[in-house]
């Protein structure tokens, strides 16, 4: 396993390394055409990169959660999703269980984040909960879980922030360039016949151009073989490939655009969070791989190892996907066995379960009366008593209605 993940770190630098390149370059050439010097748009754009990284590294994870809308809960507030989380946790071999968030949001989706394993969370939103049976859900959590395993979220977020510097650089040079004018010393070079200065115009232009188109090329070739590898590993995980093809085919189906995502942390999710009906969601420009790829690997697989995942993906794709070490060597993770589920939890049933822990996350204080109803108070209820609606009996209202229970 760690071979596999020290392949994988490997070629993602290597990526990494070609957008860092192409962020060093645009600097180089704005440098030249706005201030003469070379040197001093290096400086720039490795003090944007810098600060970028900084908060990126420190607070990254922290921000994509609450730019998502999402909420941490414990283990009494959804033990069902909880176990889950734990099996996969076991399976993989990570040493520290990640903190769990619930994002409000009917959309069919999830995502990982965090600087290393033991500082990782994992983020599903209601609506996935109410959609996937036991068996997708923890096939959807395993190829999370993978992202987090195969150090995945760290250098996700890294590209990210080169992406993001790159992008930055870019729009705010286009901006001056053609709304504030030609810098005054390159006007006056320009009079003086520089042919020179005319090359360094045309390719500062051409890179601001060309620069972010490169960078998110490239970082779509990182996020789209990760993808491919957090499938291996959920098959893995889970010794239930099915599980996760199927959970992949109703998010596939779900039309519902995960309300907070955006270009900068489209890529962090189980699957492209942008969609319209009737509209293909897979694309050249699109940071996830084909859904019907996915699913068409997975379930061809004839059992659940790295080895027959990249047998499978070589026969359909004719290439392949998981270093040669981790298909050889045998997965040192601690397996947990597939459990059938004897009596599985109704639609409704798992509505019900996921709509009480977005009660209790928002402050609701539930009552049960006699009559079997359940009642909800919201928070800052002001009077001493509530009637029930159905039976008339009369509930005392606690001084911490609204608390979290």
């Amino acid at each position: 396993m760690w071979e596999q993940i020290r392949s994988n770190r490997f070629r993602s630098a290597v990526l990494v390394s070609l957008m860092g390149t192409v962020l060093l370059l645009l600097g180089y050439f704005l440098g030249l055409f706005f201030f003469d010097s070379g040197t001093g748009g290096l400086v720039i754009a490795l003090a944007v990169w810098a600060m970028m990284t900084l908060v990126a590294f420190f607070q990254g994870d922290s921000i994509l959660l609450a730019v998502a809308g999402a909420r941490k809960i414990n283990r009494d507030d959804h033990p069902r999703l909880y176990n889950i989380i734990e099996e996969m946790k076991i399976s993989s071999g990570l040493e520290k269980m990640p903190d769990v968030y619930i994002i409000d949001d009917a959309a069919l989706n999830a995502f990982a984040t965090g600087r290393n394993p033991d500082h990782a969370a994992v983020a599903i939103t209601s609506g996935l909960l109410q959609k996937l049976n036991r068996d997708e859900l923890q096939g959807v959590i395993g190829h999370e879980i993978a992202h987090i395993k195969n150090r995945d979220v760290l250098l996700m977020a890294m590209s990210a922030v080169l992406l993001g510097t790159i992008v930055i650089l870019a729009r705010y040079a286009s901006r001056i360039l053609f709304f504030g004018g030609m810098p005054r010393s390159r006007r006056s070079s320009s009079r003086g016949g520089g042919g020179g200065q005319v090359i360094v115009l045309a390719v500062a232009i051409v890179l601001m151009i060309l620069a972010p188109i490169m960078a998110q090329l490239i970082h779509f070739a990182i996020s789209r073989r990760r993808e491919y590898l957090a499938d291996a590993s959920s098959a893995l995980y889970t010794r239930y490939p099915e599980g996760l093809a199927s959970a992949l085919e109703k998010l596939a189906a779900s039309s519902t655009q995960v309300k907070q995502a955006n270009q900068a942390t489209a890529h962090m999710y189980t699957v492209s969070p942008f969609r319209r009906e009737g509209v293909s969601i897979e694309t050249l420009t699109s940071t996830h791989p084909p859904i019907q790829d996915r699913v068409r690997v997975l379930r061809a697989m004839g059992g659940a190892s790295y080895a027959e995942y990249e047998r499978v993906f070589r026969d359909i794709k004719g290439r392949g996907i998981i270093p040669t070490s981790a298909v050889v060597a045998p997965a040192a993770v601690q397996t947990v066995a597939h459990v059938v589920q004897t009596e599985p939890l109704e639609q409704i049933e798992r509505a019900r379960e996921t709509s009480d822990v977005l009660w209790r996350l928002n402050r609701y204080l539930t009552i049960d009366c006699d009559c079997g109803a359940r009642l909800r108070v919201p928070p800052g209820f002001k009077e001493p008593v509530l009637q029930c609606p159905h039976c008339g009996q009369i509930h005392k209202i606690e001084a911490t209605a609204g608390a979290p229970q």
